[in-house]
């Protein structure tokens, strides 16, 4: 605090209404919005901090630059899940059908439910970069825990490994692919879609129709606990 009261800090260059976010959210909301509606390459960090309310220089208080704000983004549209993921390889008292169901409705939920489309940030060419390998690994554990997941379904534990190896792909791919979708078409309702997808990837896997209905219905009991 200076001698007159005033407070010493990191003024904004506008007053914004209160959103409820914290500093750092409020600039990863403005990359968010900018990144995904002007383009990566045409957004600079003097303009995510005007659409922030902060001057530029306060983005280095929070992030080393533009790269920075992507990685964070990148990571947020993945950890949650990952969460998730783990949280449910461990409920062996549930089949592993219904937590698949769980995992990949979440998932799409999340990849389609926001505000902005950041799933379409991992099509970047940036996104190769070694900047953002922490991305690309946490990603990677995502994919592994689907495998783990698939393993502990019927049609999963019955298939040789080749053929294992390209169900998931298929399944992890189709739920990642909803960002193309969305890219293509809004999504009026993010839970409904969600819950179509995460359907969709239980007949990808293998489940019979007749027990999708029990299974759909564990699957939203683990979403609400």
């Amino acid at each position: 605090m200076s001698s007159t009261g005033r407070r010493v800090g990191r003024p904004r260059a506008l007053v914004r209404p209160e959103t409820g976010l914290s500093t750092r959210e409020e600039l990863l909301e403005a990359a968010a919005e900018l990144f995904t509606t002007r383009g990566y390459a045409a957004t600079t960090t003097r303009a995510v901090a005007e659409l922030a309310g902060m001057r530029q220089a306060s983005i280095y208080h929070y992030f080393a630059g533009k790269e920075d704000l992507l990685a964070a983004l990148l990571e947020g549209t993945v950890r949650p899940s990952l969460t998730l993921a783990g949280d449910l390889t461990g409920r062996d008292d549930v089949p592993g059908e219904a937590r698949l169901w769980a995992l990949c409705r979440a998932d799409v939920a999340l990849l389609c439910g926001g505000p902005h489309n950041l799933g379409v940030l991992y099509l970047l060419p940036e996104v190769r970069a070694e900047r953002f390998a922490g991305f690309r690994a946490v990603r990677e554990e995502l994919k592994a825990a689907y495998a783990a997941l698939l393993a502990a379904t019927s049609a999963g534990a019955e298939l040789p490994p080749a053929a294992f190896a390209v169900r998931a792909d298929l399944v992890f791919g189709l739920i990642e692919g909803v960002i193309l979708i969305r890219r293509e078409t809004p999504i009026p309702d993010a839970a409904a879609f969600a819950s179509a997808a995460a359907d969709a990837a239980l007949r990808v896997a293998g489940c019979p129709e007749e027990a999708m209905a029990g299974l759909r219905a564990e699957g939203e009991a683990l979403r609400v606990r």
